[in-house]
């Protein structure tokens, strides 16, 4: 497929080269693109969307509106689980010193996040035994986690679905540009410029909606990365205070 462009862009290249500079066309040109620097960059967008085939790129924009509000739902619901752990510990052992197991269990559950969730499940089989108590954390941290990921494997979709689309596009686009030369019987940039205008666009637009999602995706991993350190950090304190509390 892209030596198919490369050679297009070749035979494009060469026939122009062939022929010879005609100065009205080239002040025709001047003026066009004086004309283009002055319309707004959305309507450029506008064009060149409208340029790349409605199908095609419509299609990619629904993949990134998509996978934005996956990913923007995904951030918030992050953000909103970030506990500040030291704190949160620090008003559990006060309610254990204080109130004992059902104020530490008020603690945790007047506490967002996963981590005063997982807090409260261990909390709740102190009786049970410290083991007990290691194996429910561990357990629901899992759980947690796995919330924590929920809707990255549809993220993960529409960053390897944009390109394809786009590539997709290109092909069809090389298809219309061997059409049009077949039934002009010339190879002149004008006739092939529908075509590769098509293949150039639509691949654009799927390496621009596949790095947008890309970066977001990075971001929430490294999130999640850095919030089931956090939990584990918390948890093995937890099972201090609880040993202590134990004695």
């Amino acid at each position: 497929m892209f030596l198919a462009v490369v050679g297009f862009m070749t035979i494009s290249a060469q026939y122009v080269a062939a022929q010879t500079p005609d100065p009205a066309a080239t002040e025709t040109v001047d003026q066009s693109a004086a004309a283009q620097q002055e319309i707004p960059i959305h309507q450029q967008l506008k064009a060149k969307f409208i340029e790349g085939g409605a199908g095609f790129m419509a299609s990619i924009l629904i993949v990134l509106i998509l996978g934005l509000a996956i990913a923007i739902e995904r951030i918030i619901y992050l953000n909103l689980a970030t506990t500040n752990t030291d704190k949160l510990l620090k008003k559990i052992e006060e309610a254990f010193a204080t109130g004992g197991v059902e104020a530490a269990k008020d603690v945790c559950r007047n506490t967002k996040g996963p981590v005063a969730s997982i807090f409260y499940q261990g909390i709740s089989r102190m009786d049970e035994g410290i083991e007990v108590v290691e194996k429910s954390v561990v357990s629901y941290g899992g759980v947690q986690m796995s919330q924590m990921e929920s809707g990255l494997t549809w993220i993960s979709l529409f960053i390897a679905t944009a390109p394809m689309l786009g590539f997709l596009g290109t092909v069809i686009g090389l298809i219309q540009a061997f059409d049009s030369i077949e039934a002009a019987g010339d190879i002149s940039p004008n006739v092939v410029a529908g075509g590769m205008k098509v293949a150039l666009i639509t691949t654009v637009g799927g390496l621009v909606v596949g790095i947008i999602l890309q970066i977001l995706y990075n971001y929430i991993v490294s999130k999640i990365d850095s919030l089931v350190i956090s939990m584990e950090d918390a948890s093995i304190s937890l099972i201090d205070i609880l040993v202590k509390v134990k004695k």
